[in-house]
């Protein structure tokens, strides 16, 4: 028998072409996966490595918290507090872990509640469950470690001084994006620039490890305010207090440097705490005295006199004849509260006469009392910037509207704010010199502007301080141991085209100390009840209460002492 039939060569044979055909496809495989190891580490390496970031490196945000605002001596007015938000991932949440009870009653939340929300929002990958947390809170949400449960760190804005300063300062919402006052105005330099940082996720969510910053948060800048907290704090005490005896609707104060235009004090009410705007009413979100319009009144009738003594007609010592008590202009009767007969230009302001500013105002070119009441900066903006802020309204007159000219001169048929009134007042405690109100600290004085000639401010200033005076209407105005020069008004409302009988606005605007002027405030209160209700009764002992309380908060010396009792003049 040949080899080529032995049975036996051939099972050899084909058992080694099998051998040889198992280490042919064995160093195949050892090839292609040599080759396909080193085409992951080379050529896809680079994709793989995103795609396996992309399932677990994420980029987070670094809350950056908003500036600080403070008063002009460095007291925080909003400040921002650490929190933090709880949310879930309802897809990745294990709705049996045994910790999600606890978390119900942490964030107080009905555990059905809870679940039911988890449970229909299934296929949404963020859900809100509470937000602005405290601290504390939120660690012990993350010791529960359930899966899909996240915190968030973030910031929740505070406001220390709650409704005092709530009308300048405003809120932010809880998005931490100002909504009134001056975080809403200032916003975009408040709120800074949140900073981004890498992070390791697992497969659930959880952040394991931090890798590396990307960029650093950027706080917001901080804003320095012109109000002293002190007399903002003393000037709403007052109000309040005054609103309340008066049964009023509302009132506003206003008190500035008038060295500078800075407004040292600014406050309403109605107001809120902003810490706490569950039970807000919304009349009282207002800013009244830089948004609600009033008329002046009588508090004008200083720059009627200041007008008529810049056109050269008059000086201080002029002689207006107002009798009998009352005078017609284009068929309109107006009148004083009795026959003065002739009267000084001092005394027509001491005695308020509507009579003598007629007079004065008829006498001269027809735009000579407006021109100079917006160049003191009635019927235009302040400047300030603050959101809503009203111009008010100042209108043209010509020669022929007698009754409009002889209306203005005494405080009707223009309106303005409270600031502006404030403002206004700033001329004549400044020999003339206009300085523009502001809400933020001035780091170096203002130039300012002249509005009035030299010299005819400080005539008109000693001609207001008798108002302080026995005779004057303002007698409840006087500070002890400072000369306070000031102005009553009280104007009756605006009511169905006409004017109410029954219901009146009481204003006082005032300066002191007289002989070197440190301050100018405005007090309105609008529609007392009772049987008080004119500006001589009402806003003037407000007045008296505030400028004594800021000029001793100031350390401003008296400039006025008592007179010594006659005995010991005798004696001397």
């Amino acid at each position: 028998m040949s080899n080529a039939e032995d049975p036996t060569v051939q099972t050899h044979a084909a058992r080694s072409w099998r051998i040889w055909l198992v280490v042919v496809l064995l160093v195949l495989i050892v090839a292609g996966i040599t080759s396909k190891l080193l085409s992951l580490y080379g050529d896809d390496q680079a994709f793989l490595r995103s795609q396996g970031d992309a399932r677990t490196v994420r980029t987070m945000l670094i809350p950056a918290h908003r500036g600080l605002i403070t008063d002009r001596n460095g007291e925080p007015l909003a400040v921002s507090a650490p929190v933090a938000t709880i949310w879930a991932d309802p897809l990745r949440t294990d709705l049996q872990h045994t910790g999600l009870s606890r978390l119900s009653h942490l964030l107080e939340i009905p555990s059905q509640s809870l679940m039911a929300d988890l449970r229909d929002n299934r296929e949404r990958r963020f859900m809100y469950l509470k937000r602005q947390v405290t601290p504390e809170l939120a660690e012990a949400v993350d010791e529960l470690d359930i899966p899909g449960i996240h915190v968030d760190r973030e910031y929740k804005r505070y406001y220390p001084a709650g409704e005092v300063t709530t009308h300048l300062v405003g809120f932010t919402n809880v998005d931490g994006e100002g909504q009134e006052g001056l975080e809403l105005a200032y916003n975009q330099s408040l709120r800074g620039e949140p900073g981004r940082k890498l992070v390791l996720k697992d497969r659930v969510g959880r952040t394991i490890k931090h890798i590396r910053s990307i960029q650093a948060a950027d706080p917001g800048e901080d804003l320095q305010l012109s109000i002293d907290l002190r007399v903002q704090y003393m000037a709403y005490r007052e109000l309040k207090a005054a609103v309340e005896v008066h049964q009023a609707d509302s009132g506003s104060v206003v008190v500035l440097d008038t060295r500078t235009g800075e407004v040292l004090a600014l406050v309403n009410q109605l107001s809120y705490n902003p810490n706490d705007r569950s039970n807000l009413n919304t009349s009282a979100l207002r800013n009244r005295a830089m948004t609600d319009l009033f008329e002046p009144g009588s508090t004008i009738k200083p720059f009627t006199v200041a007008a008529a003594m810049m056109s050269g007609q008059y000086t201080r010592d002029s002689i207006v004849d107002t009798s009998p008590g009352y005078i017609r202009v284009s068929g309109a009767t107006i009148k004083d509260f009795r026959n003065y007969g002739e009267l000084d230009l001092t005394t027509i302001i001491t005695k308020s006469s509507n009579v003598g500013v007629t007079k004065l105002a008829l006498s001269m070119e027809p735009d000579a009392v407006r021109n100079l009441l917006q160049n003191v900066g009635l019927g235009r903006d302040t400047g300030t910037g603050f959101p809503g802020e009203r111009t008010g309204v100042l209108p043209f007159l010509n020669e022929r509207q007698r009754v409009e000219r002889a209306t203005m001169s005494y405080g009707y048929g223009l309106s303005t704010t409270l600031l502006q009134l404030a403002q206004a007042y700033v001329p004549l405690a400044s020999d003339g010199i206009m300085h523009q109100a502001t809400l933020l600290k001035q780091e170096q004085p203002p130039t300012g502007k002249r509005v009035i000639p030299p010299g005819i401010a400080p005539q008109v200033l000693e001609m207001m301080e008798t108002v302080i005076g026995p005779r004057g209407t303002g007698r409840r105005a006087a500070v002890d141991g400072y000369r306070v020069a000031g102005k009553t008004g009280t104007v009756h409302k605006a009511s169905g085209g006409g004017y109410a009988e029954d219901r009146y606005v009481a204003v006082f605007s005032g300066i002191a100390p007289v002989s070197n002027p440190r301050l100018a405030v405005a007090i309105m209160i609008d529609n007392p009840k009772g049987q008080e209700y004119g500006g001589g009764v009402v806003a003037a002992p407000i007045f008296s209460r505030i400028a004594a309380g800021a000029l001793r908060l100031l350390n401003v010396p008296p400039d006025k002492w008592p007179e010594p009792a006659k005995d010991q003049v005798a004696m001397q």
